[in-house]
């Protein structure tokens, strides 16, 4: 992510400092670019080829001083194969129904991300998000954006994952489910189900965000193999 030091992006931007969450005694710096006008969507595609992030209207990608810790990864969706680990995990979840729906927010959403928040990462800024911000953290949105919730036959929501769409690819900007069903793999189920969902639309990839060296929290996406990277040379496969 470098590069973006060399020149200075022609979009409007700022730049954020903060302690980073993922890493211990490290500081976080941002490089925030404002999603805003008629070609926000076009600037979104670019930025997240680029291995950029959507939150809100904005989208944000590190540029931390003396770490390059936190490396975009995209998974290849034509390439990707069921292990048999993922082929039980779908097996396990295939009495879910899934429902794409525009990016509204709900007070039942809201209910089962506090559960979530509280059971995963109690004591962060996300845990503390009341009503009004969780509504703006997925209404707040100048591209094309839908919400997908994951329920039981017996209507019960167990699971939401909200979810950009590009000409290339899907994005996950974020994913929650219910903690007492944590065994369930519900993470794991609802990346499966995007790169299905993208194979069905005949899109390439699935953007997975950074993966985190160091960070027993972010390990998780290397699974998801063939796993492409994004470095100074353009996205390679990982290694």
């Amino acid at each position: 992510m470098k590069q973006l030091h060399k020149k200075k992006p022609s979009f409007l931007y700022t730049t954020q400092s903060s302690p980073c969450p993922y890493l211990d005694n490290r500081i976080e710096r941002k490089l925030i670019a404002h999603l805003k006008g008629p070609e926000s969507d076009i600037l979104h595609e670019k930025l997240a080829q680029n291995g950029f992030r959507r939150s809100h209207s904005i989208a944000y990608a590190p540029i931390c001083n003396e770490c390059n810790e936190c490396i975009p990864v995209r998974v290849n969706v034509k390439e990707f194969e069921f292990n048999k680990s993922f082929k039980r995990n779908w097996n396990i979840n295939s009495n879910l129904e899934s429902q794409v729906l525009p990016p509204h927010a709900t007070v039942e959403q809201y209910k089962v991300f506090k559960d979530y928040q509280l059971s995963r990462h109690n004591g962060s800024d996300m845990s503390n998000m009341g009503l009004y911000e969780y509504t703006s953290m997925i209404e707040d949105t100048p591209i094309d954006t839908y919400i997908i919730e994951y329920r039981f036959n017996n209507n019960e929501l167990v699971a939401v994952c909200l979810t950009d769409k590009t000409s290339d690819g899907l994005s996950a900007v974020y994913s929650f489910y219910s903690a007492k069903y944590s065994k369930l793999g519900l993470g794991t189920y609802t990346i499966l189900w995007l790169i299905q969902k993208a194979k069905k639309l005949n899109l390439p990839y699935v953007y997975l965000g950074y993966l985190i060296r160091g960070s027993a929290k972010m390990n998780y996406k290397k699974r998801f193999r063939p796993l492409e990277e994004l470095s100074l040379d353009g996205w390679k496969k990982l290694k």
